[in-house]
């Protein structure tokens, strides 16, 4: 088991999603815990991040929703950084998220 932790706008936009959706994503945020790779999981290409060694930023991909976390093998968590809804299909606010990150 990894420890699992939300940005709080993650989890306040939970709230704010359609009821079935909402299941989905708490379901697959929850079993991030226990498999922070899953197969439908990607590796997002951040080579002009900041990232401290040993932390990946990966997505999950769940109809038009996007669940951004990131992973650390070594200690042993999962924090979800975002949750957005496509399109667009980008990331603006990942450098912060990742600064967030190198600060903790």
């Amino acid at each position: 088991m990894y420890d699992l932790f939300l940005e709080p706008e993650v989890h306040a936009a939970r709230h704010d999603l359609p009821g079935n959706m909402r299941q989905r994503i708490r379901r697959t945020i929850d079993g991030l815990a226990k498999a922070p790779r899953p197969p439908e999981s990607r590796l997002l290409d951040t080579p002009d991040l900041d990232l401290p060694v040993g932390i990946e930023i990966r997505r999950v991909r769940l109809e038009h929703w996007r669940i951004v976390y990131a992973v650390h093998e070594d200690e042993r968590w999962v924090w979800v950084l975002g949750l957005y809804r496509r399109p667009p299909y980008d990331y603006p606010n990942l450098p912060d998220l990742a600064h967030k990150l190198a600060d903790q």
